[in-house]
């Protein structure tokens, strides 16, 4: 018969084995557009490894600015293909590592039901005050609207509208907050479980603007975390690209 202090000491020794062996921090830098996926990944990732991802959102400028001066990155999750590369270039990302996790979907977005048609007509004949963008100098996704306004010819007669947030997160806020009627933000913002969660909007057809490529890069400094090896191993994960789906992302 098993003495009660030896059951509890052989459960907990079957509790151990089942958990990581070391868990560990990483410190993600995560572009402003993927923080709602983000959030919902670190959790599932945490639940499932025992590690822990420790996030900083901001528009992909910035954050390659903040690597640049030596912030303690681990992981970058760009808005771009382009910085990641830069940053291998630069001997601050680790060669071979950098892949592809989302591909970004643009959107023309009001808060207002029924504001936005079908067609994104409201740009040429709507009524409205100020439109959003993210800053096309430090986030992708103002380019890509620049790039949408100017494909559609209506660059010009809505440039005296144009409001600018930091990044993608701060156009949104704009919106949100109706200090815009209208904003070209990031799918993801607006779409939860594959459907636009309030307002009303247009889903910007991709040749509009050039591929939103989003790369990972390891950076240097997550070189020896096995919490930033497990992360860029997570996120090429069936889970984790379902859920990255479910925010309007492609693949």
């Amino acid at each position: 018969m098993v003495s009660v202090p030896n059951l509890i000491l052989w459960i907990a020794t079957l509790v151990s084995l089942s958990l990581p062996c070391q868990s560990a921090e990483v410190n993600a830098a995560v572009a402003a557009n993927f923080a709602a996926p983000m959030q919902r990944i670190a959790m599932a990732f945490e639940q499932e490894t025992g590690h822990k991802a420790i996030l900083s959102f901001g528009s992909t400028g910035n954050l390659y600015a903040q690597i640049r001066n030596g912030a303690p990155f681990q992981i970058l999750l760009s808005a771009d293909s382009q910085t990641p590369a830069k940053l291998e270039s630069e001997g601050l990302g680790l060669t071979g590592s950098r892949f592809t996790y989302a591909v970004g979907t643009l959107v023309l977005w009001s808060k207002q039901p029924g504001f936005v048609d079908e067609k994104g007509d409201v740009l040429r004949v709507g009524k409205f005050e100020r439109i959003a963008i993210a800053n096309p100098k430090l986030a992708p996704y103002g380019v890509a609207a620049l790039q949408t306004l100017t494909q559609l010819g209506v660059l010009s007669s809505v440039q005296p509208k144009l409001v600018q947030g930091e990044n993608i997160a701060q156009a949104f806020q704009f919106v949100a907050t109706e200090n815009a009627q209208l904003g070209l933000v990031a799918l993801s913002q607006v779409m939860v479980d594959g459907k636009i969660a309030q307002g009303s909007a247009w889903i910007v057809p991709s040749k509009l603007h050039a591929p939103i490529a989003q790369d990972a890069v390891l950076l240097v400094k997550g070189r020896d975390n096995p919490a930033a090896a497990a992360l860029m191993r997570y996120l090429q994960s069936d889970r984790v690209k379902t859920i990255i789906r479910s925010y309007g992302y492609t693949q």
